[in-house]
């Protein structure tokens, strides 16, 4: 799955840190995210999207490895 985190966060001048905190996460969890390493729950997928002031759509998009 592809997404548009890191992006996003950028461009509310978020770092990694600031927006763990916000989402009740650790950094790790975000870098881990960001870098297609781990694909969230959906309900932190929705946690990070309001926080990001985006859809969850907008956020993440299937790649074309993804085979289902």
């Amino acid at each position: 799955m592809h997404n548009y985190i890191r992006k996003r966060r950028k461009e509310r001048h978020l770092s990694q840190d600031m927006l763990a905190q916000k989402a009740n996460v650790t950094r790790q969890t975000i870098n881990a995210i960001e870098n297609a390493k781990y694909d969230p729950s959906l309900a932190l997928a929705f946690k990070l999207a309001t926080i990001l002031e985006t859809t969850v759509d907008q956020l993440f998009t299937k790649s074309e490895d993804d085979n289902d």
